[in-house]
């Protein structure tokens, strides 16, 4: 600091003298290198105006967000679907209702036969082009497929919904449209509104400027502006909207060079895409490709002369002119558009008389672009994260086809909705909060998300971030784990108090749901009827890390301490995690990554990435399936009962409830023979909810699989199985059937010696339920 002071002081400005001892700092060349400077002044101006607009009008001119699309739906004759569901698809996926069907992306309903005018799409591997077709119903399903001249069809692609878009941190969107794409309609009519002549100047139109100029005069206010089309495309691309000279001159210049440098084509086409036309929220709704799907669900090239004017008259003032808030004023400027086409000679008189006469109620059709699957599309976005930078995510268009069924996802918003505002009325409750899985347990595909119990909830997705105790939801694994080692479904078991010694010198004393001891009972019933006792000893017996090895094969991947209340499911889980542990099971042993991505294509169609299905063998065949023989009785004869009054004879499902301390969450996990889903209940304040497994998540679950009507669960017996009768009263295998026997599998060489005599009039009685029969009917198929 000292030394900076110093040069301070010795530090001043040149004399007089100093400039006559250095000819440097002379008059003349110091006026040389001050009008050198001004004259540089200018030319650097203009090479930083001129970069700027290259580098970004050459490179790439927008952001553009990854579109995310459900799957695509395939429709075939005898596929279980009803018209309402198809409409209700087809609006999800931006179809529009013409009884001409004139263009595509539009349908009609007459009863029980669908028109529709199908899209073209490009999924990358393959092109389905626009057609149309007539779709018949009988009930529900379809039972005819044919195209619009009468030639039957046997199956039909059609285009899938776009669902979400990961947009850039602007929040802008936009829908690119090429100049091919771009009808002249609208060129014409943005040429009659807003720059005449703007296929006769070069960026500045003096004309226009003068006639606007004198207009103002003689208002006293602004009432006309002259700025050209190229000046708003410099003013949206580059410039900020604030009204100073400064920023005029910057408009005027760079107008000038984008002329210079861009053919009129180009510019016309970049303006189109760039313009705002509307607010969605926090989303901007840039250019008018995006617009005609925002407000008409309608491609650009489809839209007709009334529609094209009303966007075209957007462009003055979209939040003024807003056609859903101000419909008068949007059809009055939608008029004089179509007047000012008339006056510069595009259209006809009787044209713009024709489409004035359009109503604008019968056309608009605005649409939120927010997703309607918040819960699914935040899974989906992790999962990308994964493999692609957020730039890439936010910026690059690319195109994201996941494994979303809308249908599967409004029946489980349906299904929460009815059950949990019963369970609300019954319990006192008002803000029950959910969260359920549905997957095709074979590929681990998600089909549908619901992270609350409000469907559209873009808040808390509980379903993947809501970790809570999973209670006996654990126990299927404890007893797996106990299958591979030696023991049967008929193991006997003791369910008696026990006082576990912890490593702090506390003790720990389990009880039973019921607060009952139970003696000695078989394994299976054990697990069936969900007893704490036996678990906890049968689990201390086997080793807590041999238990823990078994989850982790299963598809556990968060740590998990090694306390011998984790047997009873204290530790924490979310329902996603829950459904991965239990594919492994439903899929007799094989694991696969549960997924919701299934591929993604550049925005030139091209592949990028597929999301392939892996599958690995995790368990041996023997004990997968015993463990899900297990899981059936669970529900047949065990806490699963309930679930009689949901499901049709011979489902035969498998799961497990769950429930953790003081009532607090209430879990049900199954799988039927095509999907398996997960349900959670609970509150967000963690206070006792009041609903055991049994009777609050088993009944959501239910209530989902009724209306899914899912397959049923035929597991397939491996050859190493054996079959036999096992008498629940008596503990023991005996040789015949009895009115109270069961028939259980079991590994070849552990198959139980039989005891007893054949009893008579015994032998025919079956009353062992639908279960039951089902594995007679399987055995003697086997036999």
């Amino acid at each position: 600091m000292k030394i900076i002071n110093k040069l301070k002081k010795k530090w001043r400005w040149p004399t007089r003298r100093d400039l006559r001892r250095f000819p440097v700092f002379s008059g003349k060349v110091l006026a040389a290198a001050v009008m050198l400077v001004i004259l540089l002044l200018p030319v650097f101006y203009l090479w930083h105006l001129d970069r700027q607009l290259r580098s970004h009008f050459d490179g790439q001119r927008w952001e553009i967000p990854a579109r995310v699309y459900a799957r695509s739906l395939e429709l075939y004759p005898g596929l279980a679907l009803s018209a309402e569901l198809l409409r209700r698809e087809l609006e999800l996926a931006g179809y529009r209702q013409d009884r001409q069907l004139a263009s595509a992306g539009s349908y009609r309903l007459d009863g029980a036969t669908l028109g529709l005018h199908t899209r073209a799409f490009d999924f990358g591997n393959s092109h389905d082009p626009a057609r149309r077709l007539m779709i018949r119903f009988t009930g529900e399903r379809i039972a005819a497929l044919a195209t619009s001249d009468g030639q039957p069809l046997e199956l039909v692609r059609l285009d899938p919904a776009p669902i979400a878009g990961f947009h850039p941190l602007q929040h802008e969107d936009r829908v690119l449209v090429r100049r091919q794409e771009i009808p002249e309609a609208l060129v014409q009519a943005l040429l009659a509104v807003e720059d005449r002549n703007f296929y006769h100047h070069r960026g500045l139109d003096f004309r226009g400027i003068g006639r606007a100029l004198l207009a103002n005069l003689r208002a006293r206010a602004t009432v006309q502006g002259g700025s050209t089309l190229t000046q708003q495309l410099i003013k949206n691309m580059y410039l900020t909207r604030e009204r100073t000279w400064g920023r005029k001159l910057n408009e005027a210049v760079m107008a000038l060079m984008l002329e210079r440098r861009y053919d009129k084509e180009e510019i016309i086409t970049a303006y189109i895409n760039e313009v705002f036309l509307g607010q969605d929220g926090s989303r901007a709704i840039h250019g008018f490709g995006l617009a005609s799907q925002f407000y008409f669900r309608r491609q650009l090239s489809d839209l007709e002369l009334p529609e094209l004017a009303l966007l075209a008259g957007l462009a003055k003032g979209p939040s003024y002119y807003d056609p859903q808030r101000f419909p008068d004023r949007s059809r009055q400027r939608r008029d004089v558009v179509l007047q000012s086409m008339v006056a510069a000679g595009f259209i006809s008189p009787a044209e713009a008389e024709q489409a004035q006469a359009a109503a604008l109620d019968q056309d608009l059709h605005v649409t939120g672009g927010s997703t309607l699957f918040p819960a699914f599309v935040g899974l989906v976005h992790r999962q990308l994260r994964e493999n692609y930078r957020e730039e890439d995510l936010t910026g690059q268009g690319l195109k994201i086809f996941t494994s979303l069924d809308p249908q599967v996802q409004w029946r489980v918003e349906q299904a929460l909705n009815d059950i949990l505002t019963r369970l609300e009325h019954q319990t006192g409750h008002q803000r029950i909060q959910a969260a359920v899985v549905v997957s095709r347990y074979d590929s681990g595909e998600i089909e549908a998300l619901a992270g609350s119990r409000v469907a559209g909830d873009s808040g808390f997705n509980r379903a993947v971030d809501a970790r809570r105790p999973i209670g006996s939801l654990i126990k299927p694994a404890v007893y797996l784990c106990a299958l591979e080692n030696g023991y049967t479904l008929t193991s006997l078991l003791e369910d008696r108090a026990i006082v576990v010694e912890l490593e702090d010198g506390s003790q720990w004393q389990p009880r039973n749901y019921d607060q009952q001891e139970h003696g000695t009972v078989p394994l299976y019933e054990a697990l069936a009827q969900s007893y704490n006792l036996t678990t906890v000893r049968l689990g201390l017996e086997l080793g807590l890390d041999r238990v823990i090895e078994t989850l982790v094969r299963l598809g556990l991947q968060r740590p998990v301490k090694p306390y011998p209340s984790l047997l009873l499911g204290a530790f924490e889980l979310s329902p996603f995690e829950v459904s991965q542990f239990y594919q492994t099971m439903a899929s007799g042993g094989f694991y696969s990554p549960q997924r919701v991505i299934n591929r993604v294509t550049a925005a030139d169609n091209q592949p990028l990435e597929r999301f392939p299905i892996t599958v690995e063998q995790r368990l041996e065949q023997e004990p997968a399936f015993l463990i899900n023989t297990a899981m059936q009785l669970t529900i047949s004869q065990g806490t699963g009962r309930p679930l009689a009054a949901y499901l049709t004879a011979g489902l035969a499902p498998a799961g497990k409830t769950g429930t953790s301390d003081d009532l607090r969450d209430s879990w049900f996990a199954g799988f039927t023979g095509d999907r398996l889903v997960v349900v959670w209940l609970g509150l967000d304040d963690n206070r006792p909810l009041g609903l055991s497994g049994s009777n609050g998540a088993l009944l959501v679950w239910g209530e989902v699989i009724r209306a899914l009507g899912s397959l049923p669960l035929e597991l397939t017996t491996p050859p190493s199985i054996e079959w036999a009768w096992y008498d629940p009263q008596r503990r023991e295998r005996v040789r015949f059937r009895t009115a109270q026997a069961i028939q259980l599998p079991f590994a070849v060489d552990t198959v139980p010696a039989a005891v007893g005599r054949r009893p008579g009039s015994g032998d025919d009685l079956d009353d062992r339920g639908w279960l039951g029969r089902k594995l007679d009917q399987l055995f003697r198929a086997r036999q």
